[in-house]
C-alpha cells in the first residue's frame, strides 16, 4: 500500500498553527511513513512556524476582508482566484488522501478545491463562536471537530464531533510538579501565587490593571509571576519587587502553571483548553479586539458552568479586586473552580481528531 498523504492548512495565529501541527505530529506518530505537506498564507506567521516544526509548506496570496472600505478589499477577489488556482495546482501534484483544515484564510481556497476533487476534509474550529472560513467551509466538510457544546448553531449537526482541542501534554502531570515549580522561581510555600498572562506579545489593558494593582498584592501578601509580553518589556521590566517577578515570556509553562493558586488569562481558544486541563481556579479577562468577540463567548461557556470567573475589560477597575478577593478568601470557591473547570477538560483531544480523520481514509478506500 503507497503511504498516505496529508494535506494541512491552518495559520494566521498561533491559535490556528499549533492545533494544525499537533495533528500532523500525532499523524506522522501512526503513518511514520506518510507525506505531509501545509499549506498557508504568505507573510504570515506559519511560513515560520511550520518549518521550525519540521513540515514543508506552501504559500498563498491570500488575506481576510478588512472591516473597513480599504484599498485591500479591492485586492480580495483577485487574491482569491489566485488562492484557488494554486490551491488546485498544488493538490494536483500532491495528491492528498486527505486534508485537514484548522481555520484562517490559506485553508478556505485549500478545502474547497480538495472537497471538490472529492478529498475527505476535516476541519477543526477552536473557538465557542465559529470563525467566518470554518462557517463557509462547513458544507463541503465530512466531519467538524469541535472544542465546545452547542455548536449545532454554525455547523450541521451531523457532522460535528465534539474532540476539544489540541493541548499540550506536559500539562496532565503539572499538579505533581509543585515543589519543583517553586524552587525554579524562588517562590515562598506559605504564600499564595498568582500567575499573570497576556500572551506573547503582552496586553496593555492587563498589564495596566497589574501595575495598579501592586500595593493590592501586597496587602493580600501574594506573590506575582507577571508575563508583560515582549510588546510592553521596557515599560514593566523593571516594575517588579520581592514578591512581584516580572517576565517578559515564560518558556516552562508546565511549572508556571504548577506554580499557581489563581491564573488570571485572556480567553484565546488554546488557553481555555490549557486551563481546563491545569485545573486551577482562573480569571478570564477575554480580549474586546479579536473577531467576533469569540474570546468573551470562549469564557462565556466556561464561566456560565461556574468553572471560572470573567470580568470583562470595560469592569476592571469596579470588579477584579473584589474577584479576586473572593477567590483568595475561599477554600470553597477555589475548590468549586477547580473541581468544575477539570470536568471540562478534553486531554486526548489530538487523538480523537485523527480517529476522526482515520475513520474517512476508511470509509473513502471503501467507496472507491
Amino acid at each position: 500500500m503507497k503511504p498516505y498523504k496529508f494535506i494541512i492548512s491552518g495559520g494566521g495565529t498561533g491559535g490556528h498553527i499549533y492545533p494544525a501541527v499537533a495533528i500532523a505530529n500525532e499523524l506522522k506518530s501512526r503513518y511514520p511513513n506518510a507525506e505531509f505537506l501545509f499549506v498557508g498564507a504568505k507573510d504570515r506567521m506559519e511560513m515560520e512556524k511550520v518549518p521550525q516544526a519540521g513540515y514543508a509548506i506552501e504559500g498563498l496570496w491570500i488575506s481576510g476582508l478588512q472591516r473597513s472600505l480599504s484599498f485591500k478589499n479591492m485586492l480580495f477577489p483577485l487574491k482569491l482566484i489566485s488562492s484557488l488556482l494554486r490551491s488546485r495546482s498544488i493538490i494536483k501534484k500532491f495528491k492528498p488522501n486527505a486534508a485537514v483544515g484548522t481555520g484562517g484564510y490559506a485553508s478556505a481556497p485549500l478545502l474547497r478545491v480538495a472537497s471538490n476533487k472529492g478529498i475527505p476534509c476535516v476541519i477543526q474550529e477552536q473557538n465557542s463562536h465559529a470563525g467566518i472560513t470554518n462557517k463557509w467551509l462547513a458544507n463541503k466538510a465530512q466531519k467538524i471537530c469541535v472544542a465546545y457544546e452547542g455548536m449545532e448553531k454554525f455547523f450541521p449537526s451531523e457532522k460535528i464531533k465534539l474532540t476539544g482541542n489540541p493541548v499540550r501534554q506536559d500539562l496532565l502531570e503539572v499538579a505533581s510538579k509543585r515543589e519543583e515549580a517553586l524552587s525554579f522561581f524562588n517562590l515562598k510555600a506559605s504564600k499564595k501565587t498568582i500567575v499573570v498572562l497576556g500572551g506573547s506579545l503582552g496586553a496593555r489593558k492587563i498589564n495596566e490593571l497589574v501595575h495598579r494593582s501592586l500595593p493590592f498584592f501586597a496587602e493580600n501578601n501574594v506573590q506575582v509571576i507577571w508575563q508583560c509580553g515582549s510588546f510592553y518589556e521596557n515599560d514593566y521590566k523593571d516594575k517588579g519587587n520581592e514578591s512581584v517577578q516580572v517576565h517578559t515570556f515564560l518558556n516552562r509553562m508546565d511549572l508556571v502553571y504548577a506554580a499557581a493558586d489563581v491564573i488570571i488569562s485572556r480567553a484565546g481558544a488554546l488557553s481555555v483548553s490549557e486551563l481546563c486541563l491545569v485545573g486551577k481556579p482562573v480569571i478570564f479577562i477575554p480580549s474586546p479586539n479579536v473577531s467576533e468577540d469569540h474570546q468573551t463567548k470562549n469564557a462565556l461557556a466556561i464561566s456560565e458552568k461556574n468553572a471560572a470567573v470573567l470580568v470583562k475589560e470595560s469592569e476592571l477597575e469596579t470588579r477584579f479586586e473584589e474577584a479576586l478577593s473572593e477567590i483568595l478568601r475561599s477554600e470553597q470557591v477555589q475548590r468549586e473552580l477547580s473541581e468544575n473547570i477539570k470536568k471540562l477538560a478534553k486531554p486526548n483531544a489530538t487523538k480523537e481528531i485523527v480517529n476522526e480523520i482515520e475513520k474517512l481514509l476508511v470509509n473513502h478506500k471503501k467507496s472507491e
